[in-house]
């Protein structure tokens, strides 16, 4: 990379941010105006930067591209799932960005019916996505949203399916997802505002009328919660769902009187979680009630929901967290996690003994899939791990015989997992707690220090960072580096206790982790600061934010996408997506004791007069999780402040939001700009 070229400086225009007597100055607060043709100069200059910068490797990423690319089965397409009388399938083209989901009318042999060709439908658009595709019961219609701007604001249209027209109700501003209700006329649909994008507001439309009038069936005032709608497994019931993060809330309606009221399955309490799924004439609870931190199953009839009427089925465990079920005719499916975990338990409801899937490998991922019938003893589930490919796998819970429906292929024929090590170490952090890291690499890898490593990890919002296989890492792990995943507190991969450990006012769980994973790696001799390199997007990238105020010395170079950097100003910023609904997960600023915490290691606020490693941000205009001027500031601030030379990349995407790139191999290229950036600075060219 070169570094004669000049880098571009944001101007200074000081703005006084006063809140609880504390009065900050935003130098770079301008930056928080995407109308503003100034702002759309800066970030065009920076991504000029970041090409001339990086010219040399130009080679090397179309090298990367193309090498990604070729193992991907560019003709494939997904495992047939039967519901309702129709199989369905999705899959790719040879050559084609995006999926085409069709069906088969009672058998694999009968004709294809397309239903969407979204190679089309994505004609004209520099991004596209569909979803929330919904079936009516009578086969005949189909509901379905698009974005075409990558901010996760669809447009929802129906389609007969008889005659291939598309009809002319469109319900725009929506969240996408509908429910059909079983009189084949009424849909149900959620819409979001249209400032803070929160999911506030349950609409009903009937078929062949206009959105105008469509009727408003539930609207959430309270704006830390957001709503969904869906249908339940046995197709009697719809559901109204409002969440937080600390409480849920319910509401049913059968779906053979659409025209009817709602009913409250259990009114919120605040701190009280529970989800809920119906089988004959009752329902199952999943719940954290009675202080059942990694939650319980419980059960009530149908005309009975009230908390006071739930019986225990599944008790509470101190060591093991309860993730999900899903209920067949003549079996129950629990999925749970222990000692970082997860695990598939088949439990008869014939009182015959339970019993556990077997996997070997302590660096897997394992859950159930597409599973829509009731009347069947067969179980799909998905299983991978760092070195093997996702596998697709029916399992027979009455003979436990299993067959695999399908791998992933790894194409170009140099793949074989034996090459290749798995295995999982614990980090003792500051504090003493046990930090598990799950690793990859090739076979023959000596711990002398000199092996380049990438650490991920996440870190927020209870989300578990399972072992997963990626035949893109490969061009990683093949050119020699080590790829491990720190399971850092505030994800819930060792439990509910785990995720409370990292929140709120104990947020600097999560990074001082971080830190402490990284020198083990480091005292370990699988790597050494001049080799070591950290990943995170999203609240991931907060945490890459803080890692290099607080520890830079430790990294070569670090990689921030979407990064949410700028937590202080946006958490008192009740108009920006999500922030209400956030305040569970960090604080409510307004609040001084969380503001003077979040003051303390929000990295926009705490960049500062020092050495930083090499770094490469990226963001998307168009984002609505995580804004463009979050990424933005934050470069500004770090080129004005830092005492070295390293580089320093704001790499803004015009045209995408959050998620990227909307075609697959778009998406490609994203990652072929991050491996270059990383086998740079190893000195690795090919």
């Amino acid at each position: 990379m070169q570094k004669n070229i000049i880098a571009p400086k944001a101007k200074v225009i000081p703005k006084s941010l006063k809140k609880h007597k504390v009065v900050r100055i935003d130098n770079y607060f301008w930056l928080n105006d995407r109308e503003n043709p100034e702002v759309i100069e800066y970030l065009n200059q920076e991504n000029a930067y970041y090409k001339s910068t990086t010219g040399h490797t130009k080679g090397l990423q179309e090298f990367l591209f193309e090498e990604m690319k070729s193992r991907i089965k560019e003709d494939d397409s997904s495992v047939p799932y039967f519901y309702n009388g129709y199989y369905y399938i999705t899959r790719f083209e040879t050559g084609q960005d995006y999926p085409i989901y069709s069906r088969k009318k009672g058998s694999l042999a009968a004709d294809e019916e397309i239903l969407f060709n979204c190679n089309e439908m994505a004609k004209g658009h520099t991004y596209f996505k569909l979803g929330g595709m919904s079936v009516s019961p009578d086969n005949k219609y189909v509901s379905f949203g698009t974005d075409i701007v990558g901010r996760r604001i669809y447009t929802i249209q129906i389609k007969n399916l008889e005659t291939g027209k598309v009809l002319e109700d469109k319900i725009e501003n929506v969240t996408g997802g509908s429910v059909w209700a079983n009189d084949n006329n009424t849909l149900f649909y959620t819409k979001q505002d249209e400032v803070t994008l929160r999911s506030d507001k349950v609409f009903k439309h009937k078929l062949n009328t206009d959105s105008k009038n469509d009727v408003l069936v539930y609207d959430e005032i309270d704006d830390t919660f957001n709503v969904s709608i869906s249908k339940e497994k046995s197709r009697k019931y719809i559901v109204i769902g409002s969440g937080s993060t600390l409480t849920t809330e319910y509401r049913i309606l059968n779906s053979d009187d659409p025209d009817g009221e709602f009913k409250v399955f259990q009114p919120r309490v605040r701190g009280l979680e529970y989800s809920i799924s119906h089988y004959e004439d009752h329902f199952y609870i999943l719940t954290n009630k009675d202080k059942a931190t990694n939650f319980k199953l419980m059960k009530t009839t149908e005309n009975k929901t009230a908390k006071k009427y739930w019986k225990d089925l599944i008790p509470h465990r101190e060591d093991v967290l309860l993730e999900d079920i899903e209920i067949f005719r003549n079996y129950l499916v629990v999925e749970e996690r222990s000692n970082g975990l997860s695990h598939i338990r088949i439990m008869p409801w014939n009182d015959e003994p339970d019993y556990y899937l077997p996997f070997g490998s302590e660096t897997y991922s394992a859950y159930t899939t597409t599973n829509i019938d009731f009347d069947t003893d067969i179980l799909r589930y998905s299983y991978q791990s760092l070195a093997t490919p996702s596998s697709l796998i029916d399992f027979n819970m009455k003979t436990k015989t299993r067959e695999i429906l399908k791998e992933q292929q790894v194409l170009g024929g140099k793949f074989d997992k034996e090459n290749y090590i798995e295995e999982r170490v614990w980090a003792t952090t500051r504090d003493g707690v046990k930090v598990p890291v799950s690793m990859v690499y090739r076979k023959g890898l000596v711990k002398n220090s000199k092996n380049p490593l990438l650490l991920y990890a996440y870190g927020s919002y209870g989300a578990t960072m399972d072992a997963y296989f990626s035949s893109t890492r490969l061009s990683l792990l093949d050119r020699g580096f080590v790829y491990a995943i720190a399971h850092i507190r505030g994800g819930e991969d060792l439990g509910r206790q785990w995720y409370e450990e990292g929140k709120l006012l104990k947020k600097k769980n999560t990074f001082t982790d971080f830190i402490d994973c990284s020198k083990f790696v480091i005292d370990e001799k699988y790597t050494s600061a001049k080799h070591l390199y950290a990943e995170g997007g999203s609240a991931g990238g907060l945490l890459m934010g803080v890692i290099v105020n607080e520890a830079p010395e430790l990294y070569n170079g670090v990689i921030a996408q979407v990064p949410f950097v700028d937590v202080v100003t946006t958490m008192l910023d009740n108009s920006i997506p999500l922030t209400t609904g956030e305040y569970d997960e960090w604080g409510n600023p307004n609040n001084k004791k969380y503001y003077d915490y979040m003051l303390s290691y929000s990295p926009y606020d705490n960049v500062k007069a020092q050495n930083y490693p090499n770094m490469y941000v990226s963001t998307g205009l168009h984002d609505s999780q995580v804004q463009y001027w979050e990424p933005a500031k934050w470069v500004a601030k770090l080129r004005n402040l830092k005492t070295n030379d390293n580089f320093l990349f704001l790499d803004t995407n015009m045209d995408a939001g959050h998620g990227g790139a909307s075609g697959r191999f778009e998406a490609l290229k994203d990652l072929a700009k991050e491996f270059s950036f990383l086998l740079d600075l190893e000195k690795i060219k090919s």
